[in-house]
């Protein structure tokens, strides 16, 4: 079933400047493009569930088991200025008055 297009139309929303040939081949390229598109409209059956997924897909994740963090000192160890335990960073706000 051929899709006609108007590819002036379509040239001029996207403000392209097409030359005849480029025109052609642009409208044989969409026609089938879009004739693609509804056969796979086609294909879908209403017994079929939509999936996201082509194949099952179970739970990939490990377990979360909590473990210990690191201490302040060790979280502080690398670090290039630190103040009252705390990262000590250059300030980026001005402060109002």
């Amino acid at each position: 079933m051929p899709v006609e297009i108007d590819i002036e139309h379509v040239a001029l929303l996207a403000r392209l400047d097409l030359s005849d040939d480029e025109k052609a081949l642009l409208r044989t390229q969409l026609s089938a493009i879009l004739e693609h598109a509804a056969r796979v409209g086609e294909v879908a059956a209403d017994d079929v569930p939509p999936t996201a997924w082509a194949i099952p897909r179970s739970n990939v994740f490990r377990e979360d088991v909590p473990e210990p963090g690191l201490s302040q000192a060790a979280a502080l160890a690398n670090a290039p200025d630190a103040e009252r335990g705390r990262f000590k960073v250059p300030r980026i706000a001005e402060t109002g008055s």
